[in-house]
């Protein structure tokens, strides 16, 4: 059993400010009567005790000018003349450097146990040109067809070669981006080049990617200590181009928990995100997103550090489980 749980949230990506709220709600779900709960605050290498909630008592918010800086050498943090060491990390960084594998990476060679996959999982995961390669040879779900692009490389003559293999609408996303930053619908060729600059403002390298059109629905695997289990499907409906930043987080869009679709649609989507999870070594709690399209099953992306903010994905499925997010928490604490 562990003694000190730290979240750690923020991060170096513009999905900070949301790893932030996901960080905080997740700090105020873990069981307080088993747990002394911390809160690290990481964002450009200054990584600072933002809050603690010992056991069984309330939660103390630092003011940001008198905040604990966390020792890296041993991951501790001196606290009223104590030294405390964290047990436990449980990674809430949306972005780098908690969802690309250099977090756990530091956690895995000081031997601290973290939730979620491995470094190398989460690195292969968090780029999305990476995570598609594999899954394009299974048979269990489809890739739409897409090109990869690295900064510095000619553009010359790619738009057109572009609209050719994957015809238009197409989708033009940095590799290495969540919350739909950076991320552009692109429905005509001399729209591309603008796509392409957006992506680039976000990271180092781009997909072009085909739009599948289908309902886009989300499923969440976890480890419960005796099997990888499946969540509640959710459906999500917007009423934008897309499920974009402004969609995901300024209410225009509507998730429907369970997803209103044919049970033998959600039992496909349960089982190959489960497949999905086993193939690609995940561990801890992953979300993956699709589109169920007239030509089957499209898989989007993994998710290896999900949103969880009260009104987010995964919460919403935990609640139509019937679970508490305590418990459902402890369970990820205990069997990582």
């Amino acid at each position: 059993m562990y003694k000190s749980i730290v979240v750690i949230y923020g991060s170096d990506s513009s999905e900070w400010e949301v790893s932030v709220r996901s960080g905080e709600f997740t700090a105020s779900q873990v069981d307080g009567t088993k747990y002394d709960v911390y809160e690290m605050f990481a964002r450009f290498g200054e990584w600072t005790l933002a809050a603690y909630r010992r056991k069984g008592a309330e939660r103390v918010a630092i003011p940001a000018g008198e905040r604990p800086v966390i020792d890296k050498s041993d991951f501790s943090v001196m606290l009223d003349g104590e030294k405390v060491r964290f047990d436990y990390a449980y990674i809430m960084q949306h972005g780098t450097p908690g969802e690309n594998g250099l977090m756990q990476g530091y956690l895995e060679m000081l031997g601290v146990p973290h939730s979620g996959c491995n470094a190398f999982v989460s690195a292969i995961t968090f780029d999305k040109f990476s995570c598609k390669s594999y899954l394009k040879d299974v048979d269990f779900v489809k890739c739409a067809k897409d090109i990869f692009l690295r900064k510095g490389e000619s553009v010359d003559g790619l738009a057109e070669r572009a609209v050719e293999k994957l015809g238009l609408p197409m989708f033009v996303k940095p590799t290495d981006g969540g919350s739909s930053f950076g991320v552009t619908k692109v429905k005509a060729v001399e729209d591309f080049q603008k796509a392409v600059d957006c992506a680039f403002s976000e990271g180092n390298m781009l997909i072009a990617e085909a739009a599948v059109v289908g309902r886009e629905l989300t499923c969440a695997v976890y480890d419960n200590g005796k099997e990888n289990v499946a969540l509640p499907v959710i459906e999500i409906l917007t009423d934008n181009e897309f499920f974009d930043y402004e969609a995901k987080y300024n209410g225009h869009s509507r998730e429907v928990c369970p997803a209103q679709i044919p049970d033998t649609l959600r039992d496909e989507i349960q089982e190959v995100s489960k497949k999905i999870y086993e193939h690609l070594g995940c561990a801890g709690l992953v979300r993956v997103d699709y589109i169920a399209s007239e030509e089957g099953l499209y898989f989007l992306e993994v998710n290896t550090i999900p949103g969880m903010t009260s009104a987010s994905l995964v919460p919403q499925m935990v609640r139509a489980a019937g679970m508490s997010m305590t418990s459902f928490l402890s369970s990820i604490i205990e069997n990582s």
